[in-house]
């Protein structure tokens, strides 16, 4: 199936104007309007105790072939997530042009630094990569990299995914994402994308915050958006790969890239993705204790609003009570946290719902 992509989206001006004005201190050995097979590195400059004329070499590769729509993958925003990375190296390693009908950008460990450390974090400059667009030419590594990402690499592709997991921190049923947009077009088309993916679940997400996100940024230019939640607790597992790896496909088969078809979960006798949706705050737990987490529901269950999710125990004062968290609304557990131990101001849980027969509808504006 291909993306209907011949409406123009409602595209944010002075944000376009912004990125389009912004020079790169980025050089890239891709020449992204050659057709073939191109494998290269995004060069960054990052001066170093050990190396004044130092830099990060970022691997890249780009697969061209004729016209058709580009398609931008990344992985690795985050260092301790790693289906994305694993997926997108299959990827890369795997795709020929003659594959291809248009052209598909691969990055599959976007921040290297945080990769090469399993941290979420650069250890460079301790900033969160999907918390700094639309990045900095002047600024710090990180907003170096996502100021390339935002200024050359978006600019030029039609539809951006960028595969997350949970990290170290959280835990996910595993999931593909969107958010809910202003843009009724724009909405439609991710939609179709989302549903085309394939995961257990397709969450239509409300964030927390969503300053500074690849997400928002690639949404105000008015372009198709799909990110993942496939898992956590800083690993992976055969099958949160290899729901990314069939993702990715499916989503370059949905998109007119590749002529192979997709393969629903119902090929696999599976069931078909759950359409779910956090609309409000209300799906969101977030501690007020610190301490020994006990959970009372698993990743995954059904929990009925008021139910109890977790008791929170005070290690060092064995006569205080455990704090107890309860839900504010019923639904899936679609996300946990995942170490023993929980901080004042951690989130706890998210509780999902599930969308309506009638389709996704914005119920309540996302932050900005």
């Amino acid at each position: 199936m291909i993306d209907p992509s011949a409406k123009p989206a409602v595209v944010d001006a002075a944000f376009q104007a912004q990125v389009e004005n912004k020079p790169s201190r980025v050089s890239c050995t891709i020449n992204f309007d050659a057709d073939g097979r191109q494998v290269g590195f995004m060069t960054v400059p990052h001066s170093r105790n050990d190396s004044a004329w130092g830099s990060l070499q970022i691997p890249i590769v780009c697969v061209k072939n004729g016209r058709g729509p580009t398609v931008m993958f990344t992985g690795g925003s985050h260092g301790d997530e790693y289906e994305g990375p694993i997926a997108l190296l299959k990827l890369a390693r795997g795709l020929r042009a003659a594959d291809v009908a248009g052209r598909v950008i691969i990055i599959p460990t976007l921040n290297l630094p945080a990769v090469r450390s399993a941290t979420r974090l650069s250890p460079i400059d301790g900033r969160n990569m999907n918390r700094v667009f639309p990045g900095n030419p002047d600024g710090t590594v990180t907003e170096v990299i996502a100021d390339f990402v935002l200024t050359e690499l978006v600019r030029i592709s039609d539809k951006v995914v960028d595969l997350h997991s949970g990290g170290k921190t959280l835990n996910y049923v595993p999931s593909v994402v969107m958010h809910y947009l202003d843009d009724p077009d724009l909405m439609e088309r991710t939609f179709a994308a989302l549903q085309s993916f394939g995961a257990p679940i397709g969450m239509i997400l409300r964030e927390l915050d969503s300053q500074g996100m690849l997400d928002t940024a690639v949404e105000q230019l008015g372009k198709v958006f799909i990110s993942t939640e496939l898992g956590g607790i800083g690993t992976s597992s055969a099958d949160s790969v290899g729901i990314a790896e069939r993702g990715v496909r499916n989503l370059l088969s949905h998109f007119g890239v590749i002529s192979a078809d997709p393969t629903p979960p119902e090929d696999r006798g599976l069931p078909a993705t759950r359409l779910m949706e956090t609309p409000h705050a209300d799906c969101f737990t977030v501690v007020a204790h610190a301490g020994i987490l006990e959970m009372t529901v698993d990743l995954g269950d059904e929990v009925a609003e008021g139910q109890l999710l977790a008791r929170i125990y005070d290690y060092e004062d064995i006569e205080r009570p455990p704090a107890e968290y309860f839900a504010k609304k019923g639904g899936l557990v679609f996300c946990r946290h995942a170490p023993g131990l929980i901080q004042r101001g951690d989130c706890l849980a998210v509780v999902g719902s599930d969308i309506p027969a009638r389709g996704p509808k914005r119920s309540e504006p996302r932050p900005h």
